[in-house]
């Protein structure tokens, strides 16, 4: 039953002038968050302060069971939160979602931590080693005419071999399986449903999977998951092999091996009945 005045949480222990409970919850995204109100408005200005000390209860959104709901990536906003515990910000060593985590920061008006995840900023807090072009050019004046053309082709050439994309690419195997369906008849001829795709899964590494699906990848089935574990239950979002082959040849990926397996799903004694049959067939991809 949803709450009437007050939000979800324990009764008010702090702040006597705030409408707001000490403890509170929250729905990001299909989500729950439990934080302490302090935490939530500690950053003057932002989103989240202008929501939990300049409105009321009344005046937010909230779910089904009384939680104040926000629509936005739930995975995300763990970062979020923790930013704003203590100000600090600390990413795992591998985390290929630092431009979607920046425009998350963005939408909650957390100006400081937005421009710590920003390229030239991120270089300082060893979140990525990009080379901006102003650096460069900054390189070529100091050391004059000929020189400064050589340095700054030195410093293009070790850019390019440094390159984040090439460094924060990790070698691993991500596995692609769909089930189809196909219809055998009395002349052995197969008709239009001939691999029918229902859904396809993405089985391997967390991060690996985010990085070459992102948004298209479904997180539903497996939220919370950190990177570097090991998941079997994501899907994407088409279905369509061929594209789920396409962003993986993007990335470096190659097939290495497949398998597949049928079953007969329904048999009739009359044979002019046609069979229905299924199929599993997995994809392993490799990137070295």
């Amino acid at each position: 039953m949803a709450l009437a005045d007050t939000e979800r949480g324990v009764s008010n222990c702090g702040d006597s002038l705030s409408p707001f409970s000490e403890i509170i919850e929250l729905n990001v995204g299909g989500q729950v968050y439990v934080t302490r109100h302090k935490t939530l408005i500690a950053v003057p200005d932002s989103l989240l302060w202008n929501m939990f000390s300049k409105k009321s209860p009344k005046e937010l959104a909230r779910d089904s069971k009384g939680r104040f709901f926000l629509d936005r990536d739930g995975f995300l906003f763990r970062y979020i939160l923790d930013y704003l515990r203590d100000l600090n910000l600390v990413l795992p060593d591998y985390f290929p979602e630092k431009s979607r985590l920046q425009r998350e920061a963005d939408f909650f008006q957390l100006r400081d931590l937005a421009k710590r995840l920003s390229p030239r900023v991120s270089k300082d807090n060893s979140i990525s080693e990009e080379i901006s072009q102003s650096d460069t050019e900054e390189g070529a004046q100091q050391c004059g005419s000929s020189s400064g053309i050589e340095a700054l082709r030195t410093m293009s050439v070790s850019g390019a071999m440094r390159s984040p994309s090439l460094d924060s690419r990790k070698s691993g195997y991500i596995t692609i399986g769909y089930r189809g369906s196909y219809t055998i008849g009395r002349d052995i001829q197969t008709d239009a449903k001939f691999r029918r795709v229902a859904r396809i899964t993405v089985c391997g590494k967390t991060s690996l999977a985010k990085e070459v699906f992102g948004d298209t990848l479904n997180e539903s089935r497996d939220p919370d998951r950190p990177p570097e574990r090991y998941t079997s239950r994501y899907y994407l979002k088409y279905n369509f092999l061929e594209q789920a082959f396409d962003k993986l040849t993007e990335v470096g990926f190659h097939m290495v091996a497949c398998s597949s397996t049928g079953t007969c799903a329904y048999t009739s004694n009359d044979p002019n009945e046609d069979k229905i049959w299924t199929s599993y067939t997995e994809y392993v991809f490799c990137r070295e």
